[in-house]
């Protein structure tokens, strides 16, 4: 692997990490776990992304957060730009290119872009622009990186819309879409200690009834399911990813009846926690 490049200043961080197949320790490990990674993957790769297998058939950006990465198989090389809430998000007032934005955390699923050919040539400009200041080290690099990190952010956003909005296969009307995206957000937030519909409706200030029909009137899945997957995946992350018990991984999503949190896992998912850890690790599974 090339040599790190990486902006610190105080609270503030950002860097650029080179990957390939020769070399994915780095990626695959827990290094870069909670920071803001925006990923640029040829052609040819083979990924996983918490519980979900991707195949890279065109060039892609990814767009995550404390997701748990697992390459499976590379190619070429391969760019990951992290950073830090305070290197960007801070101050950034457009929530449609904000962390929170329709790229990170959004209720659809889909954490990705795919890029034709110019796009592809814009972008990876972008990352080279990238890298370019963090080797001057010149006193005005800081911003002029946060402009470019902008720019791949609202490239993508226009893209990610044209590819699922446009196109139609997710039928949210223009209008729409900030409901979504703020409840995405506020669930990302909060889903340890708010797991009913109503909790959420208050925080948007609208009546339960009303988030509920706008997710019903677009065929998507009712808030309180999207709630319930959110801490089943979490409860998975848990599992796989850390050594907590099934009762400590119950209290940290905040269930005090232990036995509750078990049938709630169970059903959702037909195993219970302990034979879904089992399986996993034995089986090496990636679409659970």
């Amino acid at each position: 692997m090339s040599q790190t490049l990486i902006f610190e200043d105080q609270y503030k961080r950002l860097g650029i990490e080179n990957f390939w197949e020769n070399n994915l320790e780095t990626i695959n490990g827990n290094k870069f776990r909670y920071d803001i990674k925006i990923m640029f993957i040829p052609a040819g790769y083979e990924i996983s992304v918490d519980f979900n297998y991707f195949e890279i058939t065109q060039p892609s950006l990814f767009f995550l957060t404390n997701q748990h990465v697992k390459i499976i198989k590379a190619q070429e090389k391969a760019k990951l730009l992290y950073y830090n809430r305070d290197f960007y998000c801070i101050q950034i007032h457009d929530k449609e290119v904000a962390c929170d934005g329709l790229l990170f955390h959004n209720i659809f699923e889909i954490p990705f872009v795919e890029l034709d050919n110019e796009e592809n040539i814009i972008i990876q400009q972008l990352f080279q622009n990238i890298e370019h200041e963090l080797e001057s080290k010149d006193s005005s690099a800081e911003e002029m990186i946060r402009t470019y990190v902008k720019q791949i952010i609202i490239r993508a956003t226009r893209k990610w819309k044209k590819q699922n909005l446009d196109k139609g296969s997710i039928k949210v009307p223009s209008n729409e879409v900030d409901i979504f995206r703020d409840f995405s957000r506020l669930m990302e937030i909060h889903f340890r200690e708010k797991h009913n519909v109503s909790e959420y409706a208050e925080l948007l200030h609208i009546a339960p009834k009303t988030l509920t029909h706008k997710f019903k009137s677009l065929q998507l899945e009712s808030p309180n399911q999207l709630i319930i997957n959110r801490i089943i995946l979490e409860a998975k992350r848990l599992l796989i990813y850390t050594d907590k018990t099934v009762k400590e991984i119950a209290y940290d999503l905040g269930y005090e009846d232990p036995a509750y949190f078990n049938r709630l896992f169970t059903n959702k998912t037909g195993n219970t926690p302990a034979h879904f850890k089992k399986s996993y690790t034995s089986g090496k599974k990636y679409n659970i």
